[in-house]
This record gives structure tokens, C-alpha cells and sequence, in this order.
């Protein structure tokens, strides 16, 4: 069975976004840095390629130059098991980055990740559609998703 492995492209922060993605995930670690030589096309010594883990995914990222950006039409998705886990990625994950809407943020080095609670599917596929729709709305005036927050719009408690 071929494995598929996520190929990120950065200008020159392929190793520091590496070493920053592995100091915030358990499980992870540097796999690999391959460096240009001085046959080039980039600066001798650069990191080419950095091959890491993680939390057990092989990743690889290159150094290819600015001629393309990361963009949120490729992100990574964590899956959260409480409200901790998700102030803890979303608050490693925006330092020096930006905050988007829905659970949705960027790092410093703009790769996009979404912070997804435990329970989410479930709020947007209730079998009472009027509970999933005051969820979906809920979900819509947040940045970083609160899921006390979503599971009392759910039920149709009011926003304190």
C-alpha cells in the first residue's frame, strides 16, 4: 500500500516551521534536513528538504523558493478531545500567526490548520435540524471554537 505523505512549500522556513510544528505535537520529531550544496539553486548550507513527524504523519518540507504560497486551500485538521487541547494548539498555533474564522488559523509561516472539538460532526448532524442550525450559526461568529458555547446554542440557551 503507497503511503501519502503532505509535501509543504515554503520560501527559506521550511527548518524553523519543522522545528516549530515538532515542539507542538507529541510524537513528533525532525526525520531529516537535506541542505543545497554549491551547485545551488538556492543559498550552500540552506535547508533543502525537512522531513518530519507529526504526531506519527511524515511530512516533508521544501524549501523551493517564493514562487508559491501556502494558501488555506491545503490545511491541517486536529482533532481535539476537550476544550484544553484546543486553547492549547489554537494558542501555539496563532502565536505570530493569524486567527481565522470557524476554528480556522494560520501560523507564522502560513500554513493553515483548522481546531476542531470533539463532537462537532454530531452538533452539525443532530437529527433536530433546528439544534444543528443554531450550532452551524453559533459556529459562525467564532474564531477559536468554544464547544460549551456550541453545545448551549445547540440546545437554545442563550450567549451569555
Amino acid at each position: 500500500m503507497p503511503k501519502v505523505t503532505p509535501f509543504l512549500w515554503f520560501d527559506t522556513e521550511s527548518e524553523p516551521a519543522a522545528e516549530l510544528y515538532t515542539s507542538v505535537f507529541p510524537n513528533s520529531r525532525i526525520l531529516d534536513v537535506s541542505r543545497y550544496g554549491s551547485a545551488g539553486p538556492r543559498e550552500e548550507g540552506l535547508a533543502m528538504t525537512v522531513s518530519f513527524e507529526l504526531d506519527g504523519q511524515r511530512v516533508v518540507a521544501l524549501n523551493g523558493g517564493s514562487d508559491f504560497k501556502l494558501n488555506e486551500a491545503f490545511s491541517f485538521s486536529i482533532d481535539c478531545d476537550d476544550q484544553d487541547e484546543v486553547d492549547y494548539y489554537w494558542e501555539k498555533l496563532t502565536d505570530g500567526g493569524e486567527e481565522g474564522p470557524c476554528g480556522w488559523c494560520k501560523d507564522r509561516y502560513g500554513l493553515s490548520w483548522q481546531v476542531v472539538p470533539e463532537g462537532m460532526d454530531a452538533l452539525f448532524s443532530d437529527p433536530d435540524p433546528t439544534k444543528a442550525e443554531r450550532a452551524m450559526k453559533a459556529m459562525f461568529g467564532m474564531r477559536k471554537l468554544d464547544i460549551a458555547a456550541l453545545r448551549a446554542a445547540a440546545e437554545g440557551v442563550p450567549a451569555s
